[in-house]
């Protein structure tokens, strides 16, 4: 089975929040809503998508849901990959933890949350990873200050 038979399978089970949006050669994209994401990548991890590789957040300023964070799946049974990628809006900027599900999303959900401000709904141990716990703000979101001494420092041109 592809991915586009995995979400065939979980649509045909009323599942409306996914949908397949590219598909070329051994590679796949799949868009998920939040309520249907673990479901989703758990139906991935049933079909031999067992190997995960990463997940990343993603900044879209001009965008109504301003940030999509990005689950990489691959099989090792045949050379296979997909990209999971669920969408939130800037002022509810929550997804659910897929933890439990893959054990490996652990230290990336902590990332894409230090430094997008993600925050990942029922993570065992949602806490800064790479920067201090006092540091104010999320250094890759694209509206992030690029110059000054703090975050809320005023950006000095000459």
């Amino acid at each position: 089975m592809s991915a586009a038979d995995v979400v065939e399978r979980l649509r045909a089970a009323g599942r409306d929040g996914v949908e397949l949006v590219a598909e070329k050669g051994s590679e796949s994209r799949v868009r998920s809503s939040r309520e249907a994401l673990r479901e989703t990548i758990q139906a991935l991890l049933d079909d031999g998508f067992t190997l995960f590789i990463d997940l990343f957040a993603v900044d879209y300023p001009a965008r109504d849901e301003r940030f999509e964070v990005v689950y990489q799946f691959s099989r090792l049974t045949r050379p296979e990959r997909v990209f999971v990628h669920v969408a939130a809006p800037a002022d509810d900027l929550h997804v659910p933890s897929v933890t439990d599900l893959v054990a490996g999303a652990n230290w990336p959900e902590r990332e894409a949350y230090d430094l997008f401000g993600v925050v990942f709904d029922g993570h065992p141990n949602l806490t800064r990873l790479l920067l201090p716990d006092e540091w104010e703000g999320h250094p890759l979101r694209k509206d992030y200050p690029t110059r000054g001494t703090t975050p809320l420092a005023p950006i000095v041109t000459e």
